[in-house]
């Protein structure tokens, strides 16, 4: 396994599992066999309704805590939100069955940012979530948060798979010290990823899947990346992306497919907006 250093030390797996759409009543299971495949980054949230699972499977799985880097995100909070705030990650860390985060994420840039903030600046000084960043955020956004605050988010998690490259984003990233993540590596399948003919032959040149190639490009761009998948084999192969070895023309190849456009949601919609500003989630 490979390993980035974020903006404070803290070390996390450039690789990990993600629990994005996972049911509830088949996440136990599925963190468990991931676990046991060997990732030990594993990224949840509040959102996703599957944090008592999560905690369930990594307290039967007996591997010691410090050997995990455990993600959870915040949802947006009505105000106060530096209190709510507060509730909120005690909630989540409540259903994790945790004493700490490895890292706590603001899971949309929307609501009361800065009051949010300063709540997840609070547990991170108090060494309750051992960094915390963000996610969604586009760099205006990414930018005004770092420029007006004390700490500088360690992470910025947003979508980032061969048809929305993000190159730009990562390189203001970069600038000022913040992790790019992806969420959605594999695009859910769309633009027929799975069987692209230049993914797939660049597949065939390693004898890996497309999935692998794609895992490995972002990890070749220094992407920390979290697939998902309720499959063993799956698993086992998504994380077998160390033995090999993309090109320069094949890395070139790929960037040249970059369509510049999600592919799910735009963030600058009003109408997405407002969806996600007034989504509350049940306590």
């Amino acid at each position: 396994m490979q390993y980035v250093t974020l903006n404070n030390g803290v070390m996390m797996p450039i690789l990990g599992f993600g629990v994005y759409q996972i049911p509830p009543e088949q996440t136990e299971q599925a963190v468990s066999e991931a676990l046991a495949a060997g990732y030990r980054l594993l990224d949840t949230a509040a959102a996703y309704g599957n944090e008592e699972a999560v905690g369930r499977a990594i307290k039967g799985s007996g591997i010691p805590r410090e050997d995990l880097v455990v993600t959870t995100k915040l949802w947006v909070q009505d105000a106060p939100a530096e209190e709510n705030t507060r509730r909120a990650f005690e909630t989540s860390l409540n259903k994790l069955g945790l004493d700490y985060l490895d890292l706590y994420l603001m899971h949309q840039p929307f609501g009361d940012v800065y009051g949010q903030w300063r709540g997840m600046e609070a547990v991170n000084r108090e060494g309750l979530a051992k960094a915390i960043g963000v996610a969604n955020f586009y760099p205006d956004r990414l930018l005004d948060l770092i420029l007006n605050n004390e700490i500088t988010p360690a992470v910025n998690q947003i979508e980032t798979h061969p048809f929305f490259q993000r190159i730009a984003d990562e390189g203001l990233m970069r600038e000022h010290g913040v992790q790019i993540q992806s969420w959605g590596g594999f695009a859910e399948g769309k633009n027929d990823l799975f069987t692209h003919p230049v993914l797939s032959e660049i597949g065939q040149v390693h004898g890996k899947s497309v999935a692998q190639v794609v895992l490995r490009w972002l990890i070749q761009r220094g992407v920390v990346t979290i697939p998902k998948s309720v499959n063993p084999e799956r698993m086992a192969q998504n994380i077998g992306v160390f033995d090999f070895e993309l090109t320069d023309d094949q890395m070139a190849q790929i960037a040249a497919l970059d369509t510049g456009t999600t592919l799910f949601f735009d963030h600058h919609d009003p109408e997405m907006v407002a969806w996600l500003s007034k989504r509350r989630l049940d306590s």
